[in-house]
């Protein structure tokens, strides 16, 4: 961490400018950390029976629309309630692994949890809601394309993360401005 503590330094004194790209790099290494839990998970959650059982339960809610999805043989493939758990678990767990690991690591921040969480969680709550709609509709559409589900279910996932990972970036500069240093000095 030291090395890392040294290239974030060497970046400083160079400017703001060169300062946002290794903040970027940063990023950009966090996420793909993030976009790995929310794999693990999108496919993990999915092996728990009572999920499982789940998926043949269709699932509307305000504009969440997570429709049963069937193969030829009449069997269920995907979507429902099942679907809406996994993605949206998953989601919300590698979205809290990005917030402590961006803060401390990517931003070297010491902004104050109780006052960025809160507007963190609001932000993530919108953007977990715009994915919560935009993955089911895109799940249904590949597999309207004849996709398998796991890569019609990972293909609706992964275009979310990159849809999530170009919004957080200006949201987290803002909200983790605030470096370590001028915190302990206050």
């Amino acid at each position: 961490m030291a090395k890392l503590k040294d290239i974030d330094n060497k970046a400083a004194e160079k400017g703001t400018l060169l300062t946002t790209v290794w903040q970027f790099v940063k990023f950009i290494v966090v996420s793909l950390l993030a976009m790995l839990v929310q794999v693990a998970l999108t496919n993990l959650i999915p092996l728990i029976p009572a999920i499982q059982e789940m998926y043949a339960t269709e699932f509307n809610f305000w504009v969440l629309s997570y429709p049963v999805n069937f193969d030829e043989a009449g069997a269920v493939i995907s979507g429902g309630l099942g679907y809406c758990i996994a993605f949206n678990v998953a989601n919300i767990i590698a979205q809290i692994v990005a917030f402590f690991v961006n803060k401390e690591k990517t931003f070297n921040s010491g902004a104050n949890v109780a006052v960025t969480l809160p507007i963190y969680i609001v932000f993530t709550i919108a953007l977990i809601f715009f994915s919560a709609w935009l993955s089911p509709t895109l799940n249904t559409l590949f597999l309207g394309f004849g996709w398998a589900e796991a890569l019609a279910r990972n293909a609706a996932m992964m275009i979310c993360s990159a849809l999530q990972f170009f919004l957080y970036f200006p949201v987290d500069k803002i909200l983790f401005k605030k470096p370590k240093e001028e915190a302990k000095a206050e």
